[in-house]
């Protein structure tokens, strides 16, 4: 699993740059918009570490899948506090990304977790 924490920290953090990119070129460019990729970037840095201290592979993955949550929380909340005034714009996607990706990423870590217990 440190490995998929890796990619989906990739996945966040280019959801993150090309958000911000996004608004930079259009004048609009906000710090909020590189909060995927703080999220990614946190879940890069879990994983790797992850991948390489055995014995603090639980712990952090446990950390990861917490960071993973938060994000899906975060961007989902975020979602249905404006869901009366919906419309799309590129911060409304970038939201929908985000917590799209961390939910999967949720899953697969629960579903592995699950997978793991089985077979101890």
């Amino acid at each position: 699993m440190p490995i998929q924490a890796i990619r989906f920290g990739y996945l966040l953090m280019v959801v993150g740059i090309v958000g911000y990119g996004y608004g930079w070129a259009n004048g609009s460019a906000s710090i909020t918009a590189l909060i995927p990729a703080f999220f990614g970037l946190v879940l890069n840095l879990l994983g790797y570490f992850a991948a390489r201290a055995e014995n603090l592979r639980k712990i952090l993955m446990h950390a990861a899948v917490l960071v993973g949550l938060l994000g899906f929380i975060s961007a989902f909340g975020r979602l249905m506090m404006k869901i009366s005034e919906f419309t799309i714009s590129a911060a409304s996607i970038s939201q929908i990304a985000m917590s799209l990706i961390c939910l999967a990423f949720v899953v697969l870590c629960v579903m592995s977790f699950v997978n793991a217990r089985k077979a101890t």
